[in-house]
């Protein structure tokens, strides 16, 4: 998801992608404690998106 895309989406919106993402993470930390993540990589696409949407959100509530 491009930071574009997040831009055009209401406050209500990114909240609800931000508590989605923040829930995919802690699945994905517990998958890789108990050896079952293969692809690492989604740890920091999972982590760079929530910087992305938080970024968002501090965008939105300034204007």
């Amino acid at each position: 998801m491009n930071y574009i895309d997040l831009k055009e989406k209401s406050l209500q919106e990114l909240n609800e992608l931000l508590k989605e993402k923040k829930v995919l993470l802690f699945e994905l930390k517990a998958k890789l404690k108990t050896m079952q993540l293969t692809n690492t990589s989604e740890l920091r696409a999972c982590k760079k998106e929530i910087a992305q949407i938080q970024t968002a959100i501090t965008a939105a509530k300034a204007n």
